[in-house]
């Protein structure tokens, strides 16, 4: 019998990924998603379909490689195990092959600080990790490599990997992620665009921080500038 402890965690890790499918960055069994848990992580199955995925079929595994239950896990659990060892700052792991942000990927470009919502990623760019085959030690050493200081990196000719502190967040990262890929190919058929400066994007980053900008409501907003109704 599958032992179903995490059980909220299982919920929001199949909850996510039908929000995955419904959002577009990803399809059918595509991707893949983790959520770290006490003495290791939960994670996706492999080839199964996420609307025939339930919270027992979700994949217990320590971080020795180890697994429990009657399912596989994912192909991908080398690169969830080992980010989520490199990144105690993280919780999630999410995987998908979106199609603007795998569009870039498949030429190995990166997207650049062409626009400030950029810096939601950690830093002045979302990098592109080099190729390596899907399941394999090497993919999951270049993932890691690419993801340090960043929320966010595209995988060449594979998809995306984004992190976050809660399903909810790693989500809304990916589907900014995207959006900013799609503007990027899109900015490309009118030439090279502006890329914004370091210290600018820093600039933003900071100011992002203060206000929770962006990002998925997991505590109260602290704006710098607070509008405040006037006596009347």
């Amino acid at each position: 019998m599958t032992d179903l402890t995490h059980l909220p965690q299982r919920h929001a890790l199949v909850e996510t990924c039908l929000a995955m499918n419904a959002s577009g960055i990803n399809q059918g069994a595509s991707g893949n998603l983790s959520v770290r848990v006490e003495g290791g992580f939960l994670i996706t199955p492999t080839s199964l379909p996420y609307d025939e995925m339930t919270p027992a079929d979700v994949v217990e595994m320590g971080f020795d490689g180890t697994y429990l239950g009657s399912r596989r896990p994912s192909s991908e659990w080398r690169f969830h195990r080992d980010i989520l060892k490199a990144r105690p700052d993280v919780e999630v792991v999410l995987h998908a092959h979106p199609t603007f942000a795998t569009a870039l990927a498949v030429h190995g470009r990166g997207i650049p600080s062409f626009h400030y919502m950029v810096a939601l990623a950690g830093g002045d760019s979302i990098r592109c990790a080099p190729y390596a085959t899907f399941g394999t030690q090497e993919l999951s050493d270049n993932a890691v490599a690419a993801l340090e200081g960043r929320m966010a990196c595209l995988l060449a000719n594979h998809g995306m990997i984004v992190l976050g502190k809660t399903t909810k967040a790693a989500l809304a990262l990916a589907v900014e992620v995207e959006a900013l890929a799609r503007q990027y190919l899109y900015a490309h058929l009118l030439g090279e665009p502006v890329i914004l400066p370091p210290e600018e994007i820093e600039r933003v980053a900071d100011k992002m921080r203060r206000m929770k900008y962006g990002q998925s409501p997991d505590g109260n907003a602290a704006p710098e500038d607070t509008a405040r109704p006037r006596n009347v």
